[in-house]
């Protein structure tokens, strides 16, 4: 890496790189965080501070970074094959492989993969693979797909639509025709007045109602991320999903379990759908499958949905460059090998999981904390005005981003989602590093409270 200053880094990424999810101009004035290093759970940025992931990445470095064994695997895949394409009826053995070790890890109901580069290339996929579905089962009316408000399901345009976010919509002309949304299954601001199980049912029908609208012979799909994780980690009650269930079988319609965050143990169990209890058609995943260190995403397709697309004939007219890439698969392999070497699903389950879940609801003795929640190595808080009426900050305030620059600023990354305040550390952490890294957010929320104060927020 060329010997440069945190100054010149800076310049040169202004002048050139357009970040994601960005103000531009907002970013080339207060200058970029220029990331050089990491080991474990630890990032070094380039005035050598010192920080605790507590986001991995972007929800993805579950196995943590360093690991040889997947830096290896890539060099002696690239070496031998570096590339080659899955059109022209040809295969590689990584792409055959890892097909065959998802067959082994997913839910039994699935049994075959379409891979894709990234978590959003795998939800236009459905979207494509759901209408194409009901076209060969000479329905080609069902086409209209449900999802939920505050969803995220990725940044393309098919992607961006399935998700529901006012802001991504506000731009480009979305969502594209033939997806609806309902409303979320946020208990902590839609349901309070009822038990978390009573809400959770009420939630669950409003997708029923949704269908009833549409009409049932229209509607092609429901997806849900088991948890919503851009969305603020929503985790909903435990009567939700069951019913979401039940509601898509009456009706006959497709469920569509997003993992692209939930996946390979994040939520103590292989997938988000196993933890929550539901038994979907279709299954997106990405992020942890690689742990984030090449891009790999893809669609886990059911039994019900592959027979029809088989036995049926004629061409799926849909697919990527780099579907079944060799050296992506070939880390995807290591990496999945390693999660079951280290037992790391068990891990998050029995020991760490419930570790985090002790330590994060204590959070909510702090007068900031209007309510904390986990499940598995997912979890958030609140930051409310008033902890008795929940009541929150007004919005201007951007207290979760004032909350947010203090955690980096003292050396541990949370992501501020409005006013909540998440967390989705590698699945490697130990108690030891759950305890130094709930002492940083503890000092960052004491901080915070503190500036609230100063300001006369809290009054």
């Amino acid at each position: 890496m060329n010997a440069r200053t945190t100054a010149e880094w800076q310049a040169a990424d202004a002048a050139h790189f357009l970040h994601p999810f960005t103000d531009f101009q907002s970013l080339a004035k207060k200058g970029s965080r220029v990331i050089t290093k990491a080991h474990n759970i630890y990032l070094t940025d380039s005035d050598g501070h010192h920080i605790l992931d507590a986001m991995s990445g972007l929800w993805c470095v579950n196995v943590g970074y360093g690991q040889e064994a997947l830096v290896e695997a890539a060099a002696r895949q690239m070496r031998e094959l570096p590339f080659y394409n899955a059109f022209f009826q040809t295969a590689t053995p990584p792409a055959i492989e890892l097909a065959e070790l998802l067959a082994q890890v997913t839910p039994p109901q699935f049994q075959h993969v379409f891979f894709s580069g990234s978590g959003s290339e795998g939800n236009d996929t459905i979207v494509r693979m759901v209408r194409r579905y009901w076209d060969l089962m000479g329905q080609p009316q069902r086409s209209v797909i449900i999802s939920r408000h505050n969803a995220y399901h990725g940044s393309t345009m098919a992607g961006a639509s399935l998700g529901g976010m006012s802001g991504m919509h506000a731009q480009g002309g979305l969502p594209i025709p033939g997806i609806v949304h309902i409303q979320q299954p946020y208990w902590y601001e839609l349901g309070r007045s009822m038990s978390k199980d009573e809400f959770g049912l009420v939630a669950a029908r409003w997708l029923e109602e949704k269908i009833l609208a549409v009409g049932p012979e229209n509607v092609a799909a429901f997806i849900g991320e088991p948890i919503q994780g851009a969305g603020g980690v929503i985790i909903p009650p435990t009567t939700y999903w069951p019913e979401i269930q039940r509601i898509c079988d009456r009706h006959g319609i497709l469920l569509v379990s997003d993992e692209v965050i939930t996946g390979f143990g994040r939520t103590g169990q292989w997938f988000g759908c196993e933890t929550m209890g539901f038994k979907p058609d279709l299954m997106t995943f990405a992020k942890g499958v690689t742990s984030g260190y090449v891009p790999l995403g893809g669609v886990m397709v059911g039994e019900r949905v592959a027979k029809v697309l088989i036995e049926t004939g004629g061409e799926f007219n849909h697919g990527y460059t780099y579907s079944g890439h060799p050296v992506a698969c070939a880390v995807a392999l290591a990496n999945i090998q390693l999660i079951q070497d280290l037992k790391l699903v068990e891990h998050v389950r029995d020991d760490v999981g419930p570790y985090l879940a002790e330590q994060y609801a204590a959070l909510r003795e702090h007068p900031l904390v209007g309510d904390a929640e986990s499940c598995g190595l997912m979890a958030a808080l609140i930051l409310v005005k008033d902890k008795t009426l929940g009541t929150p900050f007004p919005a201007e305030l951007e207290l979760g981003m004032v909350c947010r620059g203090h955690c980096f600023r003292e050396g541990v990354i949370m992501r501020a989602v409005g006013d909540r305040m998440i967390i989705a550390p590698p699945l490697v952490i130990t108690r030891a590093q759950i305890d130094e890294m709930m002492a940083l957010i503890r000092r960052c929320l004491d901080l915070t409270l503190a500036d609230a104060v100063r300001q006369g927020w809290m009054a």
